[in-house]
This record gives structure tokens, sequence and C-alpha cells, in this order.
């Protein structure tokens, strides 16, 4: 069965047509006038056609980038949603044991409050990720229960009524849906993820609490049938699961998948929020356009889908800036994906 939802629309064609140039082709005067009635203009912002639809539109973002005016023109004109991209890890926020750091994730979420915008932290617990040396030095379950709470409960309590939506827990399954090998699982099993999220519903009882995960963007793979069956779960035993963010890292290698929205409705079908809470997409011109415009519209077809997170700024902010990923160029100027993602509001 051919997926409709997957072909260019006329609209998004006459936008890369007017952004090429002759690489797309002719413009017929039927494209123009559809365009016409979709009531688009180029006086419309990502940040205004979301908001309209009661939906966010966020991009990670650098502390260390808010000086630059030419980065916060774009962020503060364009998103209503920041996440810190790396300023609330675990090793940024606890270096030592008790020793809280907060002043770089706090410039970032006073930008935000004075802009009007939402904030959305992530990775409270990283399986995957790095952490402070002194926790990797704990031997005991009983430790590293304790060390867990306290950091989840320290850091909510210091953001509490400042950011809307955590991650959690993030990227806590392997590829085979089995639990990831860390500290936590050493020590704790994998009970560590509920005892989170009931610790971090404890701490902040009007945030909503989110599990993230790379690569779960697949509803036949293991690893979302691992991430969605712990969802069922926690939700059948009153556990505090509010949402699930999907990290939708695109590449050659790792395409959008043809049953991506599909998989949105399934775990939002669970009762969950759902939110392309980590995107970009490798690539440029037409194809990184197309893929940009299926994302939104696959989110736009969920109920449940309450925005998008784009992860990066400008190309050159991207953590993986080789691949040209995000909606605006070095130089700050839209790219066709920037108009692909406008197309479908």
């Amino acid at each position: 069965m051919r997926h409709h939802t997957h072909q260019p629309t006329r609209a998004l064609a006459l936008v890369l047509a007017l952004t090429l140039g002759p690489a797309i082709g002719p413009v017929s005067a039927a494209r123009a006038d559809h365009t016409a009635r979709a009531g688009h203009t180029a006086a419309n912002t990502l940040r205004d056609s979301f908001a309209a639809r009661g939906q966010h539109i966020g991009a990670a973002t650098l502390g260390n980038k808010l000086g630059d005016p030419a980065y916060t023109g774009i962020l503060d004109r364009e998103f209503n949603s920041v996440t810190p991209e790396t300023e609330l890890e675990w090793d940024s926020v606890e270096p030592l044991q008790g020793q809280f750091v907060f002043t770089r994730a706090d410039q970032i979420v006073a930008h935000a409050r004075a802009n009007d915008m939402a904030v959305r932290g992530r990775s409270l617990i990283a399986p995957s990720g790095v952490h402070s040396a002194w926790f990797a030095n704990l031997r005991s379950a009983t430790s590293v229960r304790a060390a867990m709470n306290h950091h989840i409960t320290s850091v909510l309590t210091h953001y509490r009524g400042q950011i809307r939506s955590w991650g959690v827990v993030t990227e806590a399954f392997t590829e085979t849906g089995a639990v990831r090998r860390s500290h936590f699982e050493t020590y704790l099993g994998r009970d560590f993820i509920e005892t989170a999220f009931r610790t971090a519903r404890a701490a902040d009882p009007t945030a909503t609490l989110c599990y993230s995960d790379f690569t779960i963007d697949d509803f036949d793979k293991p690893k979302t049938q691992a991430v969605y069956a712990m969802v069922r779960d926690f939700k059948a035993r009153g556990v505090p699961i509010d949402c699930v963010g999907f990290q939708s890292h695109f590449t050659a290698t790792y395409p959008m998948p043809a049953n991506y929205q599909r998989t949105l409705a399934e775990f939002a079908a669970l009762g969950v929020e759902v939110q392309v809470s980590e995107l970009d997409v490798a690539g440029s011109g037409y194809p990184q356009a197309e893929i940009y415009r299926r994302v939104v519209v696959a989110c736009l077809a969920t109920l449940r889908c309450s925005g998008l997170t784009v992860w990066g700024v400008r190309d050159i902010d991207s953590w993986r800036s080789g691949d040209t990923p995000v909606l605006f160029d070095a130089a700050g100027n839209p790219k066709p994906a920037y108009h692909a993602v406008l197309c479908p509001i």
C-alpha cells in the first residue's frame, strides 16, 4: 500500500522550488494557488505556527552561545522551548558528590524565562552517559540508590516550577531490548528505572516525567518493543511516567522508518504524551527537507504528540555539524528543511 503521507506535498514542492531554484523544476500556477490557499506567508515563524496549535517547537541550546546575538536572534524568534544540551547532565551538575553546580544551566533557564520559552530537562539518569568519577567508585546497592535519589531530588527541587518536563531516564536499553549494563543496572537491577520515576514525582509533582531513547522510531524493532512493554507495565501499575521522547537522529544508515507515525500512535495509545525530543536529519536540500516534513506530519497526526525539539539551532552548533542536520545553515539562513517544517502547519 502506498503511504500518501510520505509523498511530497505540492506546497512543499513550491517552497523548495523557490528555495533551491531550477534544481527542483518549474513551479506551476496550481501549486502557487495551493500555497496561497494554505495561508502560509514568509512572515510565519516556527514559534508562532506551533504555538497556534498548542504545541512546542524547541531547540537544543548551548549556554556558551547565549552571548552570540546571531544565535539568540534565531533561538528567540523561532522557538518556544529550549532543552539544555549538556548543562544538566550528571557530570556537569554534580561533579563532586553532594556539590551541585547549576550556574551554566541556570543561564539557559533564565534566558528562556525572559523570552517566554518553556524549558525541558534531559538526562537526569543516563546509563549510557558519562558520570562523575566519584559515582563510579560507589560499590554497594545502598550507596548507588542513595546517590541516584539524592541527585534527582536535588536537581528537581532546584528547578521546581521552572522546568516543565524532564527526561528522567534516558537510553536505558540496548538494540536487543535488554537493559543496558551500567552502574545503575549492576547494583540496582532494572528496578532503578522505576525508582527514578517515583523519586522524581516526589521531588516535583507538577513536572511531566519522560523516558527517552534513540533508535526506538521503528515499532517492530526489539528495542522499541522493550520500551513499549516497560511503559505499558508502568501505566498498569501506577508508576508515574507521563511521556515518551523519541531521539530521532536520522542518517543515510539510519533512515526514518516507514512506520514512524504508527510508532508514535502506539505509544500515545498507552495514555502517555509523546514528543520528538531530539530531531535532526543528516543531509541537505530536498531529501533532508522531506524527512523533516514527514516527521512533522506524523506528530500532527498523533493526538498526544506535544511537539518536537530540533537538536541544534544552526548547523555549526550541532553535535554533528559535518552532517549539516538542522534547520539553519552556518550563516543562520533558513534551509529548505525549515520551510518543510512550516509547510504542514
